[in-house]
This record gives C-alpha cells, sequence and structure tokens, in this order.
C-alpha cells in the first residue's frame, strides 16, 4: 500500500475518533444543571454537574438539562383556618427554583428530570398550599397581622423543607394583604388607627397648654420687670402711674379674656378627644363581640352537623345491616321451601311412577291394582283395629240376663254386638280414605250362605 494513503487513512481515523470525543464531552451552563444518568459508577441514580463539563461515555451513559431559572406561584389562599378558628384569606406569591446543593441537586433529578415548567409549579403549588394552611392553622390572627416576620419565617420553614424533597429551593415570600371572613383584622386597624389620632391630639392639646403657659409665665415677668423699671423711673410722675395703671388693666381684662377662651377651647377639643375615644373603643368591642359570636357559633353549628351526619351514617348501616340479614333469612327460607317442594315433587313422582307400574303389572286394570295395593296394606289395618281394643282393661264382666230380648237375642248378645261395633269397621276406614273394599271383604259372602242353605 502506498504509504501516502495509510497517513491519509491514520489521520481521518484519528480526526473521528477526535470529534466523536469532543462530541461527547459536554459543557454545563451557568443557569442549568448537567444530570449524566445510567452507568454512573456510585451509589446514587444519577450525577449532577453544575457549573462545569464532563464525558459522557455512549451507550454507557447519556445526559439531560434541569434550567434553573425561578419560578414565580401565585397561591392565593382562601378560608384558611386560623387557631383562633376564624377563616383567613391570605394571597402570596412565592419564588422557587431547582436547588444546587449536591443532595438537592439528586433529588431534582429524581423526580423533575424531564418534566415541563408548568408540571413543576403544579406539584409545588400543592405542596405551598398545604404548607401556608399548616402555617395558619397554628397562629392567631393578631401574629400574622401584626408580625409578618414571624409569619414569614414559619411559611419559609416548613416550605423550605418540603421542598428540598423534590429538589425545589424557596427563594421569596410576598404576602400582599390578609383578610378575614368576619371583619375582625379591618376592626384592628381601626382601634389601631383611633388610638393613633387620639394620641396625637392629645399631644397638640399638650403642646398648646405648655406653649401658653410659657407666654403666660413670659408674660408675668414682663409685667414684673416693666412694673419695677417704671416705679424706679416715674416714682414722682403720677399722671404716669395712672395711664400705667388703666393700661396695666385694660391689658389683664383682655389677657384673661384670651385666657378664657383658650381654657374653654382646651376643654372642648379634650371633650371631643374623650368622646371620639369611647367611640373607637365602642366600635372594637362591638367587633370583639361579634368576632366571639360568630366563633361560638361556629363551633356550635359544626359540632351538630358532625353528630347529624354521624347518626346518619349509622342509621344508613344499620338499616343496610338490617335488609341484608332481612334478605339472607328470605334467601334461606326460600331455599327450604325450595328443597321441601323439590323433595315433596319427587316422592309424588315416584309414588306416581309406583302405582303406573302396579296399573301395568294389573293388565291396565285400576281396580286390580288397588287390590294388590289394600292386600299388601291389610296387616296393617288389621293391625289399626285390634289396636282400637287393646287398651281396654276389662277385668271382670258380670251380665244377668233373663234370656228374652228384642228379636230373640239375649242381652248377653246385644252387649257383645254393641262393644264390637264400637270398634270402626274396616269398610269405614276405606271409605274415609276414599276407596271401597271389594266385595268378598265386604261380607256379603258370608250373609249370602245362610239364606242359600235355608233356601
Amino acid at each position: 500500500m502506498n504509504p501516502v494513503y495509510l497517513i491519509i487513512i491514520i489521520v481521518a481515523v484519528v480526526f473521528v475518533t477526535l470529534s466523536a470525543i469532543l462530541k461527547r464531552y459536554r459543557r454545563c451552563p451557568s443557569d442549568k444543571i448537567l444530570v449524566i444518568y445510567g452507568k454512573t459508577g456510585r451509589k446514587s441514580s444519577a450525577k449532577c454537574i453544575h457549573g462545569g463539563a464532563a464525558f459522557i461515555w455512549p451507550v454507557f451513559q447519556d445526559f439531560s438539562y434541569l434550567d434553573l431559572k425561578p419560578i414565580s406561584i401565585e397561591c392565593n389562599l382562601q378560608n384558611a383556618l386560623s387557631k383562633q378558628n376564624i377563616r383567613v384569606d391570605v394571597p402570596c406569591r412565592f419564588t422557587v427554583g431547582i436547588s444546587t446543593e449536591p443532595e438537592v441537586m439528586t433529588n431534582a433529578a429524581e423526580r423533575l428530570l424531564g418534566l415541563s415548567t408548568d408540571s413543576i409549579q403544579s406539584i409545588a403549588t400543592d405542596i405551598l398550599f398545604g404548607q401556608l394552611r399548616l402555617v395558619i392553622a397554628t397562629m392567631d390572627i393578631e401574629e400574622i397581622n401584626s408580625d409578618r416576620d414571624k409569619f414569614l419565617a414559619s411559611v419559609s420553614a416548613n416550605v423550605e423543607a418540603e421542598l428540598r424533597k423534590i429538589g425545589l429551593k424557596l427563594i421569596n415570600v410576598n404576602v400582599t394583604d390578609i383578610r378575614d371572613e368576619s371583619g375582625y383584622i379591618e376592626a384592628l386597624g381601626k382601634e389601631a388607627a383611633a388610638k393613633a389620632i387620639n394620641d396625637a391630639k392629645k399631644s397638640v392639646a399638650e403642646q398648646n397648654r405648655y406653649g401658653e403657659t410659657g407666654k403666660a409665665q413670659a408674660d408675668k415677668d414682663t409685667r414684673v420687670n416693666v412694673a419695677a423699671a417704671d416705679a424706679d423711673a416715674v416714682k414722682g410722675e403720677n399722671n404716669a402711674k395712672i395711664e400705667i395703671a388703666n393700661s396695666d388693666a385694660l391689658r389683664r381684662q383682655k389677657t384673661a379674656e384670651a385666657d378664657r377662651v383658650a381654657v374653654a377651647a382646651e376643654k372642648v377639643q379634650a371633650a371631643k378627644a374623650l368622646q371620639e375615644a369611647y367611640q373607637s373603643e365602642r366600635d372594637a368591642e362591638m367587633a370583639r363581640a361579634e368576632r366571639e359570636k360568630a366563633t361560638q357559633q361556629a363551633n356550635i353549628v359544626v359540632a351538630a352537623e358532625i353528630d347529624k351526619e354521624k347518626k346518619i351514617i349509622e342509621a344508613e348501616a344499620e338499616a343496610e345491616q338490617a335488609r341484608r340479614k332481612a334478605k339472607g333469612e328470605a334467601d334461606a327460607i326460600y331455599a327450604k321451601m325450595d328443597a321441601q317442594a323439590r323433595g315433596m315433587f319427587e316422592i309424588l313422582t315416584k309414588q306416581a311412577d309406583g302405582f303406573k307400574n302396579l296399573v301395568g303389572a294389573a293388565e291396565g286394570d285400576a281396580q286390580k291394582a288397588v287390590l294388590m295395593m289394600i292386600a299388601d296394606k291389610l296387616p296393617e289395618l288389621v293391625k289399626t283395629q285390634v289396636e282400637a281394643v287393646k287398651g281396654i282393661n276389662i277385668d271382670k264382666v258380670t251380665v244377668w240376663d233373663t234370656g228374652s230380648g228384642e228379636n230373640g237375642k239375649t242381652a248377653t248378645s246385644n252387649f257383645i254386638s254393641g262393644m264390637m261395633k264400637s270398634v270402626p269397621p274396616l269398610e269405614d276406614l276405606f271409605k274415609m280414605a276414599g276407596m271401597e273394599l271389594p266385595s268378598y271383604l265386604k261380607g256379603k259372602v258370608a250373609e249370602e250362605q245362610p239364606q242359600e242353605k235355608a233356601e
């Protein structure tokens, strides 16, 4: 082979090999996580790399990416039950994203790889709603409304622990406004506003009082100093003293009038401030009473509804049990009667088949077949007649017979004949059974023999 061709082939093989190697060498962007799965040689199911690169072995390994972009989730929680059994609405917005911690990245690779952003948002929303309800159920309305830092810290702690299980991290929590259906938070706001207004009015009135007092004190000092100076300067000038005295009197009159007006105004403002304070306290007490009434009513009504549902369920269970028991008894009775009917049907069928065979044996003559049956049952019939008189215990019978009687029969023969008639005749037994004895069993032959002898 030409050495030139050999060199070209070697260069081509080396180039193809290097291209394949470079193609399987993957770099991870800063906003993604490189997940290598397959035969990773570790105890974990995947190898996660953030901000680096790795070689992906062909056939044995494959790779995918997890996006680290934040996901904004709006959770408008409504009718959440607080610790005081007051339902509140807490609109929140959470910002979450896939965590870059090694253990949490593995959880994300196992549970979120291949899912769309909407699917991840849906899973996180369910977790956020549940944990938000749990936090609200452990706090009072005052804590949720006033101590927002504590509320957000509790939400972050609970939500963070649950989100780590699926590989997510809580970035931010923003609570916009909190409302309750009973107006309790609004009443607290009105109470705080009324208190602030009253405090401000009180401060203004105190400052006015301090200003008027200082002014009066300054005027007093001025008058004293001026009077002393005037007294030293114009001791000998009576006219000047009179005018000064008149001027002072007029000034004092005006000052007193001004003081009276100021004091009246202060009292009027103080009275108005007290009136507004009392009105605010009355509104707050009424709101608190309404809340307590709603709470008590909710407790009683909910307990009554639960008890009612419990009784309905128990009654339905008892009715269902009674229906099943009645159905079981009815099925048992039906099975028993059906079995008896089947048994009776089989007995009557066998008897009919036997009688049919008996008639066939009697050459189709039913009368002969009956006679054959009677002949078979004759010992039992005779036994029945014997049993009728078997129990009669006759120890001793004494008969006085004069030898005369009706139709040429003595009293003794009539007694014996009457006793024999007390035994049910065989013919009567057959008639009660709907059958008739043959003539040779009715005694006709015995009755005809004396007549033939007499002839």
